[in-house]
């Protein structure tokens, strides 16, 4: 083979190895693999193109360049704490984090620098208006509902940055120490004061089960002589018709049974006692037996 034949071939061997390289060079420049967890800013002649998704996309080689890659997985905020006013004119510390995520690179690459100090400045302004329109007490006891509306203002302020706020805490509340002193003698008192209360009403009570225990009593000691006094209504009548029916008779039979019970009752007495019964007691009591004996 001859020395032009041999300069010739390794000429057409160049020239498909730089066709070769060059498709190479094309395709890794038109082929752009994005991860799951960013997005790809693409432009083209300084001007915005694109946005290019997670998974395999393809641009102009040459013409396109990806100038930004910018992460899409939540962030946060470091740990920020602020002074602010209340209502009620008390100076408090408000520790606050913020979680966020970056949903429009397009916006958040060509309207901001600095998106954490940007996302931190709104923060701290919006807890200190918040956080001036309540009370102190309100502070403490409705932070979940602080938490939201400064979450909304936070979304609100930065939405044209293509940013969502996906969570706003306030970690704590810190008071100086004056404050302190103050909130604890109000806490005391308050404590005092239901401990007062709680025992009046005990006291109440007590005087209102007592008045009850005694209607009750009353109730039952009148209820208890309206039948007794019936009974003796009940048998007056009886005996009154067995008058009207068996004359004098039925009379002396009652007062004879009488005075045999009252005999009985007195012999059935405990101890020894000596009882002096008249002659015309005894006469009497005879009688009754006489009587109870013909009336069995």
């Amino acid at each position: 083979m001859s020395e032009d034949q041999i300069i010739s071939l390794l000429s057409d061997s160049l020239l498909y190895i730089l066709g070769a390289v060059f498709l190479i060079v094309v395709i890794l420049k038109g082929v752009r693999i994005v991860p799951q967890s960013e997005k790809f800013v693409v432009e083209r002649f300084g001007r915005l193109q694109s946005v290019l998704g997670p998974g395999i996309n393809f641009i102009i080689p040459f013409l396109d360049a990806v100038r930004h890659k910018v992460s899409i997985l939540e962030r946060q905020l470091p740990n920020a704490t602020q002074d602010a006013i209340t209502k009620d004119n008390v100076l408090v510390q408000i520790d606050t984090s913020v979680f966020y995520r970056i949903l429009e690179p397009e916006k958040t690459v060509y309207r901001i620098r600095d998106v954490d100090g940007a996302i931190a400045t709104t923060v701290a302004g919006i807890v200190r208006a918040e956080i001036g329109k309540m009370d102190l007490d309100e502070v403490q006891s409705n932070r979940s509902q602080l938490i939201a509306q400064i979450q909304k203002s936070v979304e609100s302020a930065v939405d044209d940055w293509g940013i969502e706020v996906t969570r706003a805490e306030i970690l704590d509340v810190n008071l100086d120490q004056a404050t302190r002193d103050a909130m604890l003698q109000q806490l005391n008192a308050e404590r005092a004061r239901r401990a007062q209360v709680t025992e009046a009403e005990g006291q109440k009570r007590a005087v209102e089960l007592a008045a009850d225990a005694e209607l009750y009593a009353a109730e039952q000691t009148a209820k208890a002589r309206r039948i007794e006094a019936e009974a003796e209504a009940y048998a007056t009548e009886v005996v009154a018709k067995a008058i009207a029916q068996n004359g004098i008779e039925a009379a002396q039979y009652q007062v004879a049974l009488k005075q045999v019970e009252a005999l009985n009752a007195l012999g059935a007495s405990e101890g020894k006692q000596t009882i002096l019964v008249p002659a015309q007691a005894l006469e009497a009591f005879g009688d009754a037996f006489k009587m109870l004996k013909g009336a069995k």
